[in-house]
């Protein structure tokens, strides 16, 4: 482990995630509603790449109400975790999560060419779980484009030196593991959802880069994370055996976990 490789990516991961909480409010709607293009009190959104990336607060709403997150429905006040609590995990969450996972990745993949392919696509992962925690939906804008740059830049990787992975067997895990969770989705469509299946692709062809092992790890654990959330919420009386639980946290969740076991076994 490089330790000035680790710090150098954890602050980039830090920088990078401060930019997305814009996004995340924004995406953060149910299915077959427009994207947000205002802030909860109804000031047009601005800024950066038109209003999409930058930090969430709304200069012209009031100082005690400028901070926003990237959850719930704007028709009514949001909780505190929606409009975002200044002084704590509100504001921090997203840089935290984005720097924690990038700096992970590096510390156990090291300097080699996939690196830089993981350290591109963990923040839209972690924004995938975000919208998906939200509002149970995992937008086709990310999950598409997440899928395309996976292949693309492993592609790349190819013929760089010291390369851990194999790009066909990639390929060939995005398309088993989407038919997998399609085929899941036939049968209990309340439990796996179409998005679901077009974020496995991203994932098959993450994980397989590193192996079969590797996929079968990763999405193992993320039905295992999914299945204790769920158990932990029938518990606390939160939920019941029909609730629906968002895999897209989860399933993110155990693929990041595989990763890191794959890297550092490559």
């Amino acid at each position: 482990m490089d330790p000035l490789l680790v710090t150098a990516v954890a602050v980039y991961g830090a920088l990078v995630g401060l930019l997305l909480d814009r996004p995340a409010y924004r995406l953060s709607v149910e299915p077959e509603q427009p994207w947000r293009s205002a802030c909860p009190g109804g000031h047009p959104l601005g800024g950066s790449s038109v209003g999409w990336l930058g930090l969430a607060r709304c200069p012209r709403c009031p100082p005690g109400e400028r901070w926003y997150g990237g959850r719930g429905d704007t028709s009514e006040p949001p909780p505190d975790s929606v409009r975002g609590d200044t002084r704590g995990w509100g504001r921090v969450r997203l840089p935290v999560l984005v720097a924690c996972c990038c700096a992970a990745l590096a510390a156990a993949v090291g300097a080699r060419p996939e690196l830089a392919v993981w350290l591109l696509v963990a923040p839209v992962g972690v924004l995938l779980a975000t919208v998906d925690r939200a509002v149970k939906r995992l937008p086709d804008v990310l999950t598409l484009p997440l899928a395309a740059a996976l292949i693309a830049g492993l592609a790349g990787c190819v013929p760089l030196p010291d390369a851990g992975g194999d790009w066909s067997r990639a390929l060939w895990a995005g398309a088993v593991l989407s038919l997998v969770y399609f085929v899941l989705f036939l049968i209990s469509p309340n439990a796996v959802g179409f998005g679901d299946v077009k974020l496995a692709v991203a994932l098959g062809v993450a994980l397989g880069w590193y192996g079969w092992d590797a996929v079968v790890f990763g999405t193992f654990a993320g039905f295992l994370l999914a299945s204790g959330y769920a158990l932990w919420l029938i518990v606390r009386g939160l939920a019941d055996r029909k609730s629906d639980v968002p895999l897209g946290p989860f399933l993110t969740a155990g693929a990041l976990v595989a990763l890191l076991l794959g890297g550092l076994a490559a």
